[in-house]
């Protein structure tokens, strides 16, 4: 049985949702500096696909267009709620981050944090990003990958068995995905879990 579905996601970050902050409060000094990296300036549009609870709405500036997209209507009921607490010009609403339903070139910079590893089609997803994103645009990547020239361990496919029903994939490859864009790495930095998370960004050319 495929358990990485839309349908799957939906329900288990559904009931994760109340708790949700509290589960990834550890990466938001990584958040903050993944974001950081993108030098977002006044009046750009910023898109975060699979935006949660809008944990990274804080470190965006007030004076961006923030776009966000979720699969579970109950994480953007609470960023809604969120951005409006913090001030931000947010738009959120429910969406699928492998068929994004915005025009080529839409954004400026569009933040793609902890979803390449838990989305069922990656590849897709980044392509999406790399269609909507601006020439020169830039794209903010924060997940959990193997490591660079690193194969999957025998370990590690047995522990994502369980660790995948419950949130995320830990056996996804990075340069398997991004291969299938033009997107250029610009940056590749091991963050969190001596380099189980790594900060990526990528620019369109």
């Amino acid at each position: 049985m495929n358990i990485n579905t839309n349908n799957w996601n939906r329900i288990r970050y559904t009931l994760y949702s109340p708790v949700y902050d509290l589960i990834v409060l550890y990466f938001k000094n990584s958040r903050k500096k993944s974001i950081e990296s993108l030098n977002i300036k006044p009046d750009e549009k910023v898109l975060i696909i699979g935006a949660g609870t809008g944990l990274d709405l804080e470190f965006l500036p007030n004076d961006c267009e923030i776009t966000a997209t979720d699969i579970t209507s109950s994480m953007i009921g609470r960023l809604k709620k969120r951005s409006i607490k913090l001030g931000k010009n947010a738009n959120a609403f429910v969406a699928d981050g492998q068929a994004l339903g915005f025009e080529d070139n839409s954004f400026d910079k569009i933040i793609l944090h902890l979803i390449l590893a838990v989305i069922p089609d990656p590849v897709t997803c980044i392509k999406e990003a790399e269609r909507v994103l601006k020439q020169g645009g830039l794209i903010a990547v924060y997940d959990k990958f193997v490591k660079k020239n690193h194969k999957v361990s025998p370990l590690r496919r047995v522990a994502n068995l369980f660790i995948n029903f419950l949130a995320t994939d830990i056996t996804r490859d990075f340069e398997s995905i991004i291969k299938n864009t033009e997107l250029m790495v610009v940056s590749d930095v091991d963050a969190d879990f001596n380099g189980v998370l790594r900060r990526i960004r990528l620019v369109k050319k």
